[in-house]
């Protein structure tokens, strides 16, 4: 059964960085699988901010976080990351990470089937 879990979120200060976990367990990363990055604030749809695929060398990024979050995975640990840098308190959301089989990314809730339950961050001074 194939699972993800995301960590890392919490109550944090605007400024500096932060970096979400994604931990999958039942398939392999270095089978080809993209790993995306959502983000669903209450009453709003889940939006997607960004996916990377096996290699690392397709990534997409939604234009309103492009200069402040990094996606990256390490295959070896079987781990997704989120950078949040310069946080600000708009950042404030549940974070999930999905996986779907395929070579290239496609930023689309829809298109993903395996999701994990979501990590909540704040940013509040």
């Amino acid at each position: 059964q194939v699972q993800l879990v995301e960590s890392g979120g919490g109550l944090v200060q605007p400024g500096g960085s932060l970096r979400l976990s994604c931990v999958a367990s039942g398939l392999s990363l270095a089978d080809p699988y993209i790993l995306g990055w959502f983000r669903q604030a209450p009453g709003k749809e889940r939006e997607g901010i960004s996916c990377i695929n096996r290699n690392s060398a397709n990534t997409q990024y939604v234009d309103s976080v492009e200069d402040r979050f990094v996606i990256s995975r390490d295959n070896a640990k079987n781990t997704a990351f989120l950078q949040i840098n310069n946080r600000k308190p708009e950042d404030t959301t549940v974070f999930y990470c999905a996986t779907v089989r395929a070579h290239l990314c496609r930023l689309s809730n829809t298109w993903f089937d395996v999701w994990g339950p979501g990590t909540q961050v704040t940013v509040s001074s």
